[in-house]
């Protein structure tokens, strides 16, 4: 069933109102009628409604609400990538893939061997976001994960009281493993339903060694992901999938 996202303030009483680009997707693309039957999901307040189409418009598509539906699509841990920034459109692909693994949200971060600059930072993230409301709702998911502004490592410092744990991961640490870090907050957080995990991943080029330095000061954790070096495109991959096989098993 085709999912849409729309704001609180587009709900009245038992009545949606869905505006902007939608209205082409349900109309043009979709070719929905009245009387079809969508999800839509209001985003204040993550809650799902299956809706039926009552009137289609050049501008708005006004739909009836049906029922309300409790869905459990989110994960128990939320997670945030620090991504360094990455060459080409990897970013495209590390949040889509993110967005499907139940990421949070994202930060962009500019690195010392970040080889790409944001030129229009603003155009950059407004398409990121783009890609992480499209992926939210191919996979079904109850919110849409937020791409936030771009950061330096200095800024991670800052937030790492902000978590319950931020893990860096660096190929040149050889014991501290991703695996043995997600037993322990599973153990000592075991009955905290909130748990908040920052993940910092490197660009192409890795992360510095006084990056790492600075990160361990604040108070970051760093660990190793194996004995293979992955690409960075790779990492919120491999990571996502370990957290979701230790807290949602």
């Amino acid at each position: 069933m085709p999912k849409f996202f729309v704001a609180k303030e587009q709900v009245s009483n038992q009545t949606i109102t869905i505006k902007g680009k939608d209205v082409n997707h349900i109309k043009n693309v979709l070719r929905m009628k009245t009387g079809d039957i969508i999800n839509i999901c209001i985003k204040d307040n993550n809650r799902d409604c299956i809706s039926q189409i009552e009137k289609i418009t050049e501008e708005m598509i006004i739909c009836q609400i049906l029922q309300y539906e409790e869905k459990n699509t989110e994960p128990n841990i939320k997670v945030t990538i620090f991504q360094g920034l990455p060459k080409n459109d990897k970013m495209e692909l590390i949040i889509q893939k993110a967005v499907e693994l139940g990421v949070n949200d994202i930060y962009p971060v500019q690195m010392k061997r970040c080889i790409t600059q944001l030129k229009d930072p603003n155009k950059k993230i407004a398409r990121w976001q783009t890609i992480a409301e499209v992926a939210s709702k191919q996979c079904g998911r109850s919110m849409i994960p937020e791409i936030q502004n771009c950061i330096k490592i200095e800024d991670i410092c800052g937030l790492v009281s902000d978590y319950n744990k931020i893990l860096v991961a660096y190929e040149e640490e050889k014991e501290h493993t991703l695996k043995a870090e997600l037993q322990l907050i599973k153990k000592k957080y075991a009955n905290n339903e909130k748990i908040k995990l920052g993940i910092v991943i490197g660009p192409e080029g890795g992360l510095e060694f006084k990056e790492v330095e600075n990160l361990q000061k604040c108070g970051a954790e760093i660990i190793t992901l194996g004995n293979r070096i992955l690409r960075t495109e790779t990492v919120a991959l491999n990571v996502l999938s370990n957290i979701l096989y230790e807290f949602e098993g």
